[in-house]
């Protein structure tokens, strides 16, 4: 695979990473009465969705930042995979299979990019002298 390819994938799949949790972020925020309902639904405090929502669109702007932020995108990376996990556990024991859709797809999606970003800038790690 190419180097254009491979940022071609990766871009690709950092656009609609940041469309897809900026959405969520911005909805959990504004107090959106689908997205609360359906949080709550699934047993998480109301605290909980504001935090969501600002760790959300924080990663979004990190990600967005071309070249810069590596290890602070390593952590958004982190993050994102733990509100899919989570998400796809909440949803699997309290609505069901059916409702875990959105939340594989996600992975799919996140890990194809995180492989991507991988591919791009490799992590090197030196001991300390």
């Amino acid at each position: 695979m190419t180097t254009k390819t491979t940022k071609i994938i990766y871009w690709t799949g950092i656009i609609l990473t940041s469309l897809w949790f900026g959405a969520s972020g911005f909805f959990e925020l504004t107090t959106n009465p689908i997205v609360w309902a359906i949080t709550q639904q699934l047993g998480y405090p109301e605290h909980f969705i504001y935090l969501l929502g600002v760790m959300k669109v924080a990663g979004v702007i990190t990600l967005l930042i071309p070249n810069k932020l590596l290890r602070w995108k390593e952590w958004v990376f982190a993050g994102v995979f733990f509100d899919i996990t989570f998400a796809f556990f909440s949803k699997l024991a309290v609505l069901g299979f059916s409702a875990t859709t959105d939340a594989i797809i996600a992975f799919i999606m996140v890990s194809v990019t995180y492989i991507m970003f991988r591919k791009l800038y490799t992590a090197t790690y030196a001991l300390p002298n």
